[in-house]
């Protein structure tokens, strides 16, 4: 058997093989080339197995075949039991990395003597490879250290492809809970963060893809989710200080899903769901207005839902949700005059703004 690794790439798929093919490629493209790519199929079709089988040849490319699950976790941890790297770096199969991504991150992560563990910022793209813009010119956090509250709050964004991490502290984790079947990687995020501080590199070296395939898309699941995850933590004892940050929380969380409830029709969901959650829930004024707003919605004859649904179609909702704006498509080639900008203004570099510890450098 070869030397292990410096990295294992875990990417899990299921068929989507118009975005799978530029994942590998960013892969492949990488010049840190210490690394091995297991790729964790979980059952996809016949024309994805092909695309695999010849990826399967190359030498630093494992493809692990798996029975069907729907369970991004089983599937990540199939991968991470047979990974043999010093780290962890994970993809997703619609995500993108631009060139030289693992080689600032591990040489950033190396640099970290208080952390373990390690995430970028990221660019946002659509279904094309366009560029998503936000709305707001506020830049977002880019928090280092101990970020347990922002990681339960989702006031700091953490993608997937961004993390680097090492293995044994993954292990320690005891991985993806696999019984999270949404919020799974903000779950693991929070048990890492428990047990070792995280470096933030601020500097885009991910691409995040938004489309209409995305398992997360189920928003009835999502905000269950939140709630297992919310729940679970509260269990394992986190600091006192979080104890009104976690009811906070799940205050939202519990009107968001009576609403969601509400909005599908199922309304006695909806009115359980703001009965069981009114404990936690009684201090946070955002869940009187919410349980307001949805109890009407349960209880209001079709009719009137039916006159407001179509006062909401004829332009009184919100123009955009997301607050985004799409530019012309932009793919990885395009991608990397932006990151060569940020290494000429040496922003790629350990210290500065790129690269934030937990604490200042000894």
């Amino acid at each position: 058997m070869s030397a292990a690794p410096a990295v294992s790439i875990v990417l899990p798929t299921f068929n989507r093989l118009e975005f799978l093919r530029a994942a590998v490629d960013s892969v492949l493209a990488q010049t840190f080339t210490d690394w091995e790519l297991i790729i964790a199929d979980d059952g996809s079709e016949i024309e994805t197995l092909a695309y695999l089988a010849t990826l399967a040849e190359l030498p630093r490319v494992q493809v692990l075949r798996l029975p069907h699950t729907g369970n991004p976790s089983a599937v990540r941890n199939a991968a991470l039991r047979a990974a043999r790297g010093q780290y962890i770096a994970f993809l997703d199969s619609d995500d993108l990395w631009l060139r030289r991504k693992l080689e600032i991150q591990v040489a950033a992560q190396r640099a970290c003597r208080v952390a373990r563990w390690s995430y970028t910022a990221l660019t946002r793209i659509d279904a094309t490879g366009g560029t998503i813009r936000r709305a707001s010119k506020r830049p977002r956090a880019m928090d280092a250290g101990t970020i347990v509250e922002q990681l339960l709050t989702l006031s700091v964004v953490v993608a997937t492809p961004s993390v680097l991490a090492e293995r044994s502290l993954i292990e320690e984790a005891g991985g993806f809970d696999e019984a999270q079947l949404f919020f799974e990687e903000y779950d693991l995020w929070v048990r890492l963060n428990l047990l070792s501080e995280v470096c933030a590199i601020d500097q885009p070296l991910a691409l995040v893809r938004s489309h209409d395939q995305h398992y997360s898309a189920d928003r009835i699941g999502a905000c269950q989710g939140r709630l297992r995850l919310l729940d679970k933590m509260e269990r394992l004892a986190c600091a006192p200080r979080l104890a009104p940050v976690l009811r906070l929380e799940r205050a939202k969380v519990a009107a968001a899903l009576a609403a969601v409830y509400a909005a599908s029709g199922r309304r006695a969901d909806a009115l359980t769901m703001l009965w069981r959650s009114r404990a936690c829930a009684w201090r946070s004024g955002s869940w009187w207005l919410g349980a307001g707003v949805t109890a009407s919605r349960a209880v209001a004859p079709s009719w009137l839902r039916g006159a407001v649904r179509s006062r909401q179609r004829w332009g009184l909702r919100p123009e955009r949700a997301a607050g985004e704006t799409h530019e012309r498509p932009l793919d990885q080639d395009k991608a990397e005059p932006a990151q060569q900008a940020h290494e000429r203004n040496g922003q790629h570099e350990h210290g500065g703004h790129a690269v934030q510890h937990g604490h200042e450098p000894g």
